[in-house]
């Protein structure tokens, strides 16, 4: 991958800030200047209603809509655009799902006790307001996910199933299409929260069958204030709307409303225009390189940060410790220090910044007895020599602060 060529892409690395070393992708990625001047496209070229009205601008609107909704599903391997909903993020789609199926008191939620809390939260409302029961698919403390502890866990109470795809803290990914085909067998509707796997691989719903697939367009290049949801039209065009109101309805009377069909009733609202337009952009950038090549390249840089820091005694690599089970995610602790500690030192000492914490993670956290950890994903444009850096700064930081 020619990371120098990228980076001239993106602004933030002009020559005043071309010294920086962004290690948080993870939380959101920068966007090149293709996505930033689509985006502005829509505010200089046709800020108007898309939907409504039938001028013009509005009717330039609905167009470029419509080809980002059809881009997002080829990337996807959706075969149907209109089983792709716009939502502000990941969190509103995995929101929408959980709050607009229908469930039953004493149904069981089946979840793994490593999930993000916007596939977490939400349930233990449900729990609360509609009786519903939760179960969690333990982790073994190799990190990796056990497929026959799924099993295990698979009764004919559980009517739906909601894991992540790829952690956000130790950057495993589960064997989705297995999952997806344990819970269809024992007759469970399954989501996946796909936030931090479709920014690094391919993914593909026609071949994996799964039920509901959310992800946030802000960790793969593009706006903040998009996310996707994938639903499968036949389950999903009898749900409830989280939001409703203008633009998800056909007819409305002062007793009753009719939804419109797929994806309408779920984008109640204005959308986020140059938001959506900007993702379009994000997916033919992300196209154009490959996700076998982003995937490939992410894998060297956590190669070669994992062989110069694991076997020094003061850091800590949260399992598993082998790179390649982790993605684009490395997350330590440093002896002595706490993750926001690292993470203080390592912006103010070389510029370099990673995430610290819990992660939106707390339960895997404070079930292993963990108060955190430091954080450092890649992305597609990190350089080896970015990483050099890092690990030497590192290695610094035991040296002087460590105890």
């Amino acid at each position: 991958m020619d990371t120098d060529r990228i980076r001239r892409d993106f602004p933030i690395y002009s020559s005043r800030r071309g010294d920086l070393v962004y290690f948080d992708n993870a939380c959101q990625t920068f966007r090149p200047r293709k996505v930033i001047e689509a985006s502005n496209d829509y505010y200089f070229d046709f800020p108007a209603c898309g939907g409504r009205s039938i001028h013009r601008l509005a009717t330039q609107v609905s167009m470029r809509i419509d080809e980002a909704r059809e881009k997002i599903a080829r990337f996807i391997g959706c075969p149907n655009p209109n089983e792709i909903v716009f939502t502000k993020n990941c969190t509103e789609a995995m929101n929408l799902v959980a709050k607009g199926t229908t469930h039953r008191k004493g149904d069981v939620v089946l979840t793994s006790d490593m999930e993000h809390n916007s596939n977490h939260v939400p349930w233990i409302q449900l729990t609360r307001s509609m009786g519903i029961k939760r179960r969690f698919v333990t982790t073994p403390s190799s990190g990796i996910f056990d497929v026959e502890l799924l099993k295990d866990a698979m009764t004919k109470e559980v009517k739906f199933v909601s894991l992540v795809h790829t952690n956000n803290v130790t950057g495993t990914t589960i064997p989705a299409k297995d999952v997806v085909e344990i819970a269809h067998d024992n007759g469970a509707l399954i989501m996946l929260d796909g936030a931090q796997a479709a920014p690094h691989m391919k993914i593909d719903m026609n071949d994996l069958d799964v039920d509901f697939y959310a992800f946030s367009m802000h960790k793969m290049l593009g706006p903040s204030g998009v996310g996707v949801l994938f639903a499968k039209e036949e389950l999903a065009k009898n749900m409830d709307p989280l939001i409703s109101g203008g633009g998800g309805v056909s007819l409305t009377e002062y007793d009753k409303a009719t939804y419109l069909p797929m994806p309408e009733r779920f984008e109640a609202g204005l959308l986020n225009y140059s938001g959506v337009i900007g993702s379009a952009a994000a997916i033919d950038y992300l196209s154009a390189i490959g996700m076998d090549s982003i995937r490939e390249h992410e894998a060297n840089l956590n190669y070669y940060v994992t062989k110069e820091l694991k076997e020094i005694d003061l850091i800590h690599i949260l399992e598993p410790v082998d790179p390649s089970r982790r993605g684009s995610i490395f997350s330590f602790n440093i002896k002595g220090l706490g993750s926001h500690d690292v993470a203080m030192i390592l912006d103010e000492v070389d510029k370099i910044m990673i995430r610290s914490g819990m992660h939106c993670t707390h339960p895997f956290f404070i079930s292993r007895g963990i108060d955190g950890c430091a954080r450092t994903s890649f992305y597609i444009y990190n350089t080896m020599s970015e990483c050099e850096r890092f690990v030497k700064a590192v290695k610094v930081i035991v040296d002087t602060f460590s105890v």
